[in-house]
């Protein structure tokens, strides 16, 4: 005899599945980046002149000079101008960007199983969701992420070239989609500058619909 399962397991599964696609949604119109900084931000620098310096490998290289731009952008709410040539800054600015491929755990819902666990195919154990009865079940699968990151250093030459500023904002997204988010990322790394040392942080900004 084929197994029915219950209404009430059934409208529970299926409120269960509405909100995760909610959640989903949700996220889908918003940003979300980590920032980690460090800085001992000198007083008193509103309209001193920045450079920024590419590295060897990316002198000459059009991916960075588009995302200086997002950097330039992003730099302007702190009261930093942008010098005319290097030998007039008095900050320097470096930039790193890249992507990065991992393997992380992820839980996810499955179909339903008798509790409390189950052991499925390959030996998989499957932890109760909800409690005792049937209902949705929370299983951990490996899943290929990609980080998208950018850092960004800063130097102050009256300083003998000390650094004063270093960020770190990173988000996960689709793989080749590092120049979308570069002008999100680009702004979460100077967010609330200078803000605090060592601090570690969640950005959200909305995304246009």
């Amino acid at each position: 005899m084929k197994y029915s399962s219950p209404w009430w397991h059934r409208a529970l599964r299926c409120l269960a599945l509405s909100c995760l696609a909610l959640s989903m949604a949700g996220c889908a119109n918003v940003f979300s980046a980590q920032l980690t900084r460090y800085q001992q931000w000198p007083e008193q620098t509103a309209g001193a002149l920045y450079w920024i310096q590419p590295d060897a490998a990316q002198q000459n290289n059009l991916q960075f000079q588009t995302f200086s731009d997002a950097v330039r952008a992003a730099l302007g709410p702190t009261g930093l101008v942008e010098a005319s040539s290097a030998s007039q800054a008095r900050f320097v600015v470096h930039v790193e960007y890249g992507a990065e491929r991992s393997r992380e755990w992820r839980q996810q819902m499955v179909d339903p199983y008798f509790y409390p666990g189950f052991v499925g195919p390959g030996f998989a154990y499957r932890q109760p969701w909800g409690g005792w009865g049937y209902g949705p079940v929370v299983e951990s699968v490996p899943v290929i992420v990609t980080r998208l990151r950018l850092s960004v250093q800063i130097d102050d030459r009256s300083q003998r070239g000390k650094e004063v500023y270093r960020a770190s904002a990173e988000t996960i997204g689709p793989e080749g989609r590092l120049g979308a988010a570069m002008p999100y990322l680009a702004r979460a790394a100077f967010d609330r500058f200078p803000g605090m040392n060592g601090q570690v942080i969640e950005i959200r900004y909305p995304l246009p619909r």
